[in-house]
């Protein structure tokens, strides 16, 4: 699809990660990390990192700085809340989409019933504050088509579509809806926090890190980035857009949320994570259906990598930063002589790629040790979710790979922890780190199995795939 011209007025502001290289002359950062060398009209537009479209060019700059996922948003009003249509699909939840229909004061809203063994009637929305159509499965069909049914006797321009286990939070409809002053944005999500008070270690967990939960950051969603899909718990979209890529695909037992993000990409289309705006999901707390949900999704992997070779890659990661580490694990002086100059090579590749632009060998140093590091976090994740069969055997064999697993999951364990801990309520209580770490194993064991689980179904190794990058 072409891009149509932001609008006057629209503002983007620079990420607060991204390195200012050279005084100006170029941007290092994004998700994925990429160079962006800004031409001298083009710096003169940033003030404090800010540029507001008012003519053609601002607004090519603008558009450009977005794409490169250096900067953000920053949009100055948004479409009205008479403009959305909220979906809900719902199946044996009458208590749930109640207290959810509640929540959407002044909304139009579609139920559609996927088949429940007591059917969800008109009648049942008597006296809420809104207009409310209840659509019927006579058998369930899953979420995606019920979703679908919802979509096609919606006539507005932007679609809401929310599960029937979540409660939207103050303000979150026009925090989404702004971002739609950009006419190539498709879909807005906004973040997943925990409903209840969490009361158990599993529920205290998921306050910190359920799948759904995408954390504190605003970002595009794009794959291989930060945020590479938005969960259909919670998402708004352009219907036109919708219609165009045909909707959710109803073959798909799980994963079709991913699905939807990239086919959106594919089309062209801009999507954007919005954590500002909260929306409150009823997390799963029991242990057997917390394990099995977190297998349900882990199953997804091979599927989607059939229809979207590549995205669903376990880790991408520089070739060059693949043999530093996999030296170091040798243990041996030759190894690590090896990576040191493996390391001193990588970090004149990246100088060679700053040659146009002014910097400081501390600069390069520090970008060369950031690349060295992310690579780890890659790896050590990888081990202990997507290999971790594989990494048990060899931990079994041989005395080295079980120190490297062991380190791997301390490792991954205690940064996921530092990351997530302030992700809940202050007046929650902490999950502490050694819990933390244990449970964070148990639900990578989980997904894995989920994903060996599709990749043996479906017969494909693409979800296995690491992508390795020159």
């Amino acid at each position: 699809m072409s891009q149509p011209r932001l609008p006057d007025g629209f503002a983007v502001q620079v990420d607060r990660r991204v390195k200012v290289l050279g005084e100006g002359a170029a941007l290092l950062g994004g998700s994925p990390t990429r160079l962006l060398r800004l031409a001298p009209a083009a710096q003169t537009m940033l003030n404090g990192g800010r540029l507001e479209v008012h003519d053609a060019l601002s607004a090519q700059v603008a558009r450009t700085l977005l794409d490169a996922t250096v900067a953000h948003p920053r949009p100055a009003s948004g479409p009205s809340h008479r403009d959305v249509t909220v979906v809900i699909p719902v199946r044996d939840n009458a208590s749930g989409v109640h207290r959810l229909v509640s929540a959407l004061r002044g909304l139009r809203v579609v139920v559609v019933d996927d088949g429940s063994v007591t059917p969800i009637q008109q009648a049942d929305f008597e006296g809420m504050h809104c207009d409310v159509h209840v659509l019927r499965h006579p058998y369930s069909r899953g979420p995606a088509a019920a979703r679908n049914t919802g979509l096609a006797v919606c006539t507005t321009d932007f679609v809401a579509f929310l599960d029937s286990d979540v409660v939207p939070r103050r303000g979150w409809l026009e925090a989404l809806l702004g971002h739609f002053c950009d006419p190539a944005v498709a879909l807005v999500a906004p973040r997943i926090v925990n409903l209840a008070q969490p009361d158990s270690l599993i529920a205290r967990y998921e306050a910190v890190r359920s799948s759904l939960d995408l954390g504190q950051r605003e970002a595009p969603v794009v794959p291989y980035g930060t945020v590479s899909y938005v969960p259909s718990a919670a998402i708004i979209c352009r219907r036109s857009v919708m219609n165009e890529v045909g909707g959710f695909d109803e073959t798909l037992k799980s994963g079709e949320d991913v699905d939807l993000c990239w086919r959106f990409v594919e089309a062209g289309a801009r999507l954007r994570y919005e954590p500002i705006a909260m929306v409150a999901h009823e997390h799963r707390t029991q242990l057997r259906e917390w394990f099995a949900r977190r297998a349900f999704y882990g199953e997804s992997a091979a599927p989607l990598s059939v229809r979207h070779p590549g995205k669903t890659a376990p880790l991408v990661i520089s070739g060059w930063t693949l043999v530093v580490w996999i030296l170091l694990t040798m243990g041996s002086a030759i190894g690590y002589l090896a990576s040191m100059l493996v390391a001193a090579i990588t970090g004149r590749r990246i100088a060679k790629s700053l040659d146009s632009v002014d910097t400081e060998p501390k600069e390069v140093a520090v970008v060369a040790a950031h690349a060295l590091w992310s690579g780890a976090l890659q790896l050590a994740a990888a081990i202990c979710r997507h290999y971790w069969p594989i990494a048990l055997i060899a931990a079994l064999l041989s005395r080295r790979c079980r120190n490297v697993v062991l380190v791997a999951a301390i490792v991954d364990g205690l940064v996921d922890w530092l990351r997530r801990r302030g992700n809940s309520d202050d007046d929650a209580k902490p999950v502490g780190l050694v819990s933390y770490l244990l449970l964070k194993r148990l639900d990578d064991i989980a997904y894995g199995t989920g994903l060996w689980t599709g990749v043996i179904r479906e017969r494909h190794v693409g979800a296995l795939k690491p992508q390795i990058r020159t």
